[in-house]
């Protein structure tokens, strides 16, 4: 996958689509109850930082997966974003790659250097950096065709499964569909499952959130950026 595309979709996005109930087997009040609840915690969404594990999965020519093991951090005031991510493992090695994303740049600093590679034109992806994390109901129905698929319990927590298909045709290009796993109380994603091809896909797991607590001061920061 092209680097660029690769970085963009390692943020939020996060295995195969999983099957679910169809639209027409879910009453339509139980997706608006989900995104209505989604309104509310947005609103009072400040900040999160959670733990979290990014697999990157091929399946052709050869089955072959890629763990990041780190920390996420999440900011958000009014409608300015900011995210980040500090890998600590990297399958089971030490890692110090780090990504973060402000003011609609993406920074990237690879493992073992102080070179840090910016992405200016990252803005448009801003729908995938907060999906799940304070992105309201209506956040998710400006760029996603949503199917809700269920509950599911996930580490003790009743989650909502949905199911989205990006708007943007040029996305769609790229992006086959994403399922997620969020608890709409507290607007932030347990799991998503990214799936860009029929034989590449992203799951991401997220566990043990602060919410609306101080972040770190480096938190969207690491050595050698400018």
């Amino acid at each position: 996958m092209h680097l660029k595309i690769k970085i963009m979709f390692t943020a939020a996005f996060a295995l195969a689509f999983v099957p679910g109930a169809s639209a027409n087997a879910v009453p339509a009040s139980d997706l608006k109850s989900v995104l209505d609840r989604l309104n509310v915690s947005a609103a009072n969404f400040q900040t999160v930082s959670a733990d979290a594990e990014f697999d990157d999965i091929t399946t052709n020519p050869i089955y072959d997966k890629d763990v990041f093991k780190g920390v996420v951090y999440y900011d958000r005031k009014g409608a300015a974003l900011r995210m980040a991510a500090h890998f600590n493992e990297h399958n089971g090695k030490p890692s110090t790659k780090a990504y973060t994303y402000v003011g609609g740049v993406v920074k990237l600093h690879e493992s073992g250097s102080n070179q840090v590679t910016s992405y200016p034109q990252a803005g448009k992806f801003e729908s995938y950096f907060v999906l799940g994390f304070g992105a309201s109901g209506k956040d998710l129905q400006a760029k996603w065709n949503i199917k809700y698929l269920g509950s599911e319990a996930i580490d003790g927590v009743t989650t909502e499964k949905l199911e989205l298909v990006a708007r943007d045709p040029d996305v769609s290009k790229k992006l086959v569909n994403v399922t997620i796993w969020v608890d709409p109380d507290r607007a932030v994603s347990l799991k998503q499952i990214f799936t860009l091809n029929d034989s590449s896909s992203k799951v991401c797991f997220y566990k043990n959130f602060k919410l609306n607590k101080s972040l770190p001061g480096d938190a969207f920061n690491f050595k050698g950026d400018q």
